[in-house]
């Protein structure tokens, strides 16, 4: 009986020391480690560029595992999401703005006097974006989520697309095709990641409680989880609308990173690349949401020099823009062919599997010794 408080307590022990590692990472690597130090010895903190891929890779990570909740742990394809981040990215935006900025910005139409004087602070900005879109997927959700496989796709590809158009046309409300610029840079490296932590804390939380179970149970069969008593539309419906939440408060994040928003944004490209990260780590699997978000967040940017132009000399290759999102559908491709589970599978790293994983290596050892 004392066994199990005991283990409870070494996880959470390591996990507070994982914490501690990846905090002070960060304190490095946003230069504060050396300003206030000043330790010869230290490496120089990391750049702006690579601090920007740092802060990326935990937006994605958010994102995918919003997209993981409902594809992987229900069972719904869902390509909406760009939806919900467009959705979450404005709302936060036209919070965080002071009424100047608004003033100067809305040149076509005047914005509306609600807006122009909403003035709040940038977390309550992230969940009310959050909210918001959660408040879309449920009107959105009712009759939709009756379909299922590819019709619910396309569905939820379609309200993508209109919410994409409303952007576009609502003047006075979002400043329509001419974006909104000048967003205060609130996403730095620790706001991210803190966001990146409670998400996968809470995700983790959920999965694992009997909620969790009949999400998994939905998404094995239905059928079955009809007969056992569940509610399959209503464990939908929740599934859906808690990942159109994080979705939305991902696109805050994400808008208040890049400090510039607009409708060309939030196209089903930016669905596609949320997407091929879930693929890629796992349907299923938050351990691989986040390993596929380092992995295609780096290669993305890595592979910019595909797009640019070539000289060996001999030859002269010019630079061909798009390029290196066809090499990424050819590796998704691959990866769907070959490997469908992706680097996870459903598998999570635990500290167990850690455990098991140093208690192989050491008989590994012994065994040639």
């Amino acid at each position: 009986m004392n066994a199990k408080p005991a283990f409870n307590k070494r996880d959470a022990a390591l996990t507070a020391l994982a914490l501690a590692v990846l905090y002070l990472f960060l304190w490095w690597a946003d230069g504060s480690m050396a300003g206030a130090l000043s330790w010869s010895f230290l490496p120089s903190p990391l750049n702006g560029y690579e601090i920007q891929i740092l802060n990326l890779v935990a937006v994605y990570g958010i994102l995918a595992i919003s997209l993981n909740i409902i594809y992987g742990f229900t069972g719904m394809f869902s390509l909406g999401h760009a939806g919900f981040m467009a959705i979450g990215a404005y709302v936060s935006a036209l919070c965080v703005l002071s009424p100047e900025q608004k003033e100067i910005m809305w040149i076509i139409d005047e914005i509306l006097p609600p807006l122009a004087a909403l003035h709040t602070p940038f977390w309550f900005s992230v969940i009310l974006g959050g909210v918001v879109a959660t408040i879309f997927a449920l009107f959105i959700g009712i009759p939709v989520l009756r379909l299922g496989g590819d019709y619910l796709g396309i569905a939820t590809l379609g309200f993508s697309e209109i919410i994409r158009v409303l952007i576009v046309n609502a003047t006075p409300i979002t400043n329509g095709s001419l974006g909104i610029k000048g967003i205060p840079c609130y996403t730095d490296l620790f706001t991210s990641f803190t966001w990146l932590i409670i998400v996968i804390f809470c995700t983790v939380r959920l999965l694992n409680s009997n909620f969790g179970n009949v999400l998994k149970a939905v998404r094995d069969d239905e059928i079955a989880a009809q007969v056992m008593g569940i509610n399959v539309f209503h464990a939908k419906l929740f599934s859906f609308c808690l990942g159109a939440f994080l979705a939305g408060a991902g696109g805050a994040l994400l808008g208040n990173l890049l400090t510039t928003i607009d409708p060309k944004m939030f196209t089903f490209l930016l669905t596609y690349n949320i997407l091929m990260i879930v693929v890629a780590g796992g349907l299923g699997s938050i351990t691989g949401s986040i390993i596929g978000s380092v992995i295609i967040t780096v290669l993305l940017e890595w592979l910019r020099v595909v797009e640019e132009p070539l000289d060996l000399g001999f030859i002269h290759i010019p630079g061909i823009p798009g390029m290196r999102m066809v090499v990424f559908s050819v590796c998704l491709l691959i990866i769907i062919l070959y490997r469908r589970e992706g680097i996870m599978g459903m598998r999570e790293i635990t500290w167990n599997s850690i455990g098991r994983w140093f208690s192989s290596l050491g008989q590994s050892k012994e065994d040639k010794a």
